[in-house]
């Protein structure tokens, strides 16, 4: 297999095992606060937005030291080992209890902070200045595939259900960690890269410290926003369909079908962006305008069919109404939009990322996750208290200063690029 060849394999193994690790966990996010408030159990009192705040909390902490323990173990172990905890966290839900669901919630957030930045680097060491945006395309894409299936299989098996039994939970529980482990095997497959760069040999680029530091900080500020767009699809958008009665009993399958249309704007995001990236001349920052538009239409959408408490709702759910009478397609159409858009914005922070900083990869990618994640925990605490237009407005605002930010960091990297000068490390 020629060394060209070996990269792209390992490209698609990569996505492949993200793909089945995040079937699981993606799909556990999607349900687990309707879960929650479906326990049967007086012992269990536990949140799912506490738990994801948890999560990224550690998380962002983690991102401190995971770039050290990725140098010393290695990508491919440190993936390993990561899927294992992942896995660990999905089964705390056949039978949950308070205590090991917080502490799976932490141990999930170190093991995070790992698997990513195991995965930016593995992806970089596996990509050049010509094939970065389109290995960042693929990769993408097999990801977000792992929205399909998961939540298929809930919009089917949950059709009709306005109470979610143990029999049904554990069901569901018992596969998915299954599916994760799985994916965690198949971190085995990746070949190992070998350096090309002598030792000793210095970097030939020319490097600029102010103007680094300066994209860094902008860069930065671009992912804080793009962050609490991924926490609202990715937990709290489902939640908030599954709490609408006006539904007609179907609210809690639409959750699984919600979580098949975010896909299918990803897949479809991250096929076409990804695809073709060699041929865009315009840069990355067309993709992320059309990214930003695509989301706020989408709040827009959201803002007027969903009702305000939907966020908080209890387990009776909500019969409340916004400025239209909630419809069934208007949301999952929503789901689409913002699958979408999120794909828009994603392909092309990887894409710079791994542009950027192709000779030191693991401190960027950690410090793009470290950043992602406390924007992360923030806005999963808040949703335990905010109604859904003060949530929807957060977003709006820091989404266009995240957008403007991100245009100066492709314009700066533009014209240093134009002077035989680019980014190479941290």
């Amino acid at each position: 297999m020629s060394p060209e060849s070996k990269k792209l394999f390992n490209i698609l193994i990569l996505g492949v095992s993200f793909m089945f690790i995040f079937t699981a966990f993606q799909t556990c996010g999607n349900i687990a606060q309707t879960v929650i408030t479906n326990l049967n159990s007086t012992d269990f009192h536990g949140s799912g937005y506490t738990s994801m705040s948890i999560i990224y909390g550690v998380f962002s902490a983690s991102n401190l030291f995971s770039p050290s323990v990725v140098a010393i173990v290695g990508p491919q172990l440190s993936m390993v080992v990561s899927g294992l905890f992942y896995s660990l966290y999905i089964a705390v839900f056949i039978q949950p209890s308070t205590w090991s669901f917080y502490t799976a919630s932490v141990f999930i957030g170190i093991a995070a902070a790992v698997l990513w930045t195991a995965q930016g680097n593995c992806l970089t060491v596996n990509s050049d200045e010509n094939n970065i945006g389109r290995n960042s395309g693929v990769f993408w894409a097999l990801l977000q595939s792992s929205l399909f299936f998961g939540n298929l299989y809930i919009y089917f098996a949950w059709q009709g259900k306005t109470y979610i039994t143990e029999s049904d939970r554990r069901t569901v529980f018992i596969a998915l960690t299954v599916i994760s482990l799985v994916g965690t095997v198949l971190f085995f497959l990746i070949r190992k890269q070998e350096d090309t760069k002598a030792p000793g040999e210095e970097d030939s680029t020319n490097e600029i410290p102010g103007d680094s530091s300066s994209a860094q900080n902008k860069l930065t500020r671009a992912v804080d926003a793009f962050s609490l767009e991924l926490t609202f699809f990715s937990g709290v958008y489902g939640t908030c369909i599954g709490a609408v009665n006006r539904f007609g009993g179907e609210e809690k399958s639409l959750i699984g079908l919600s979580g098949i249309f975010i896909g299918v704007g990803e897949i479809l995001g991250g096929g076409i962006f990804g695809l073709l990236s060699k041929n865009n001349r315009f840069g990355r920052n067309p993709v992320v305008m059309l990214g930003i538009i695509i989301h706020f239409i989408a709040f827009y959408l959201i803002f007027l069919n969903m009702p305000n408490d939907a966020p908080i709702a209890p387990m009776e759910g909500t019969d409340g109404i916004a400025y239209m009478i909630p419809s069934k397609e208007v949301a999952i159409f929503c789901s689409f939009l913002l699958g979408l858009g999120d794909s828009c914005f994603n392909t092309q922070l990887l894409s710079i990322l791994g542009f950027l900083y192709s000779e030191d990869s693991a401190p960027a990618f950690a410090i793009f996750k470290f950043v992602q994640s406390i924007c992360a925990a923030v806005a999963y605490f808040y949703s335990n208290y905010f109604l859904l237009q003060w949530q929807l407005l957060i977003m709006v605002v820091v989404g266009f200063f995240g957008t403007v930010t991100f245009f100066t960091v492709e314009w700066k990297a533009a014209a240093l690029r134009a002077r035989g000068s680019e980014y190479s490390s941290i």
